[in-house]
């Protein structure tokens, strides 16, 4: 399970690389500061995440690969939700995606402690 979540990463940070110059080129005149400033908030925050799921296959020998996939999984939503409900609220303004961002947030969260749970719980050789 740790592989698509190695590709998905890499697929997703860059995707914030072109999110985060479509924003500072394409969308800077087309946009209020306060969007551009949402527009850049999901981008950071999915270029945290696509990292985060690139770093998970390095861990797999020492936290559990059922709360390493949690993580990734939680981690995945996050991005899709958080993120993608930003875009999507700042280009279309598709305000009914107004509350799937919270919930985003709140997969962020769930695997974060996902993966510290693992940490904690995991099986390190010093």
């Amino acid at each position: 399970m740790l592989k698509p979540f190695l590709l998905t990463g890499a697929i997703a940070a860059l995707a914030a690389v072109i999110f985060g110059a479509f924003g500072a080129h394409a969308l800077k005149s087309m946009l209020s500061d306060s969007q551009l400033t949402s527009w850049h908030t999901a981008v950071d925050y999915q270029f945290y995440h696509a990292l985060a799921l690139l770093i998970l296959p390095a861990l797999r020998h020492a936290v559990s690969n059922r709360l390493l996939s949690t993580a990734g999984i939680c981690f995945v939503a996050g991005i899709v939700l958080f993120s993608g409900s930003i875009y999507l609220l700042t280009l279309l303004k598709w305000r009914f995606l107004g509350p799937v961002t919270p919930l985003g947030g709140l997969f962020f969260m769930i695997g974060w402690v996902a993966l510290i749970t693992g940490v904690v719980k995991g099986k390190w050789h010093e």
